[in-house]
């Protein structure tokens, strides 16, 4: 009995072995569908020529030699743009200049008027600078210098007025973002200090010089053309 269960046990792998033999070979794994598309919007470019407007508000002070001493000088500007920027990874370079038209004004009574308000005015202002900005794709903050231009007009109330161009310095920071692909809004703060003007004697009772430096906030839109 013992040896007729070995033979059927020796027999039973047997048949196993040459069945197993027989069988085709296992079907190689499917392979993995790829992974979804996705795509990745690029990068906002900052590079290209643009023109723009701008408005806001300057504050200050004037200066008058002669014993009369400083005081405030403000009011608002409007007016236009014209720029280009080039990026270089994230370091954005540019240049600007603009033109504004603004009625900044300031007057005291002090007593080495003689009585009467000795007041000073601007009434454009026009800026030309360099731009350095850091990217973060679509928001751009930057710092900016350069030069700077305005009227300075200077009188004792009721004597002709005098106006003289002088040049000046600016400096100040902003940030700007695309709105669109082509449209960017800003906001940005500029400081100004220009030339003493000469008010003759004719317009300021003594021949005296006049100081002004200026604070301006303002915001802008710009309309960018292309890119390179």
């Amino acid at each position: 009995m013992k040896r007729i269960l070995m033979a059927g046990a020796v027999a039973l792998v047997a048949g196993t072995q040459a069945f197993a033999a027989d069988l085709p070979p296992p079907m190689a794994p499917m392979p993995r569908a790829p992974a979804a598309y996705i795509p990745v919007a690029p990068a906002w470019n900052w590079s290209g020529f643009y023109l723009g407007v701008n408005g806001g508000y300057g504050f200050g002070n004037t200066s008058w030699d002669g014993g009369v001493g400083s005081f405030d000088a403000n009011g608002g500007l409007a007016g236009g743009t014209i720029g280009i920027n080039y990026q270089i990874g994230q370091l954005v370079l540019g240049a600007e200049g603009d033109f504004d038209w603004q009625d900044l004004s300031g007057s005291t009574s002090a007593a080495a008027c003689g009585g009467v308000n000795c007041n000073t005015k601007t009434d454009y202002l026009g800026t030309f600078r360099g731009r350095v900005g850091y990217a973060f794709d679509r928001i751009m903050v930057y710092g900016t210098a350069g030069g700077a231009v305005t009227d300075v007009k200077a009188n004792l109330a009721g004597f002709p007025s005098t106006s003289n161009t002088e040049l000046g310095w600016t400096a100040g920071a902003g940030i700007e973002g695309a709105i669109t692909d082509n449209l960017t809004a800003k906001i940005e703060y500029l400081y100004a200090d220009f030339e003493n003007t000469s008010c003759p004697a004719s317009s300021c009772g003594i021949t005296t010089n006049v100081g002004l430096k200026e604070n301006i906030i303002r915001a802008g839109l710009n309309w960018k053309f292309g890119g390179f």
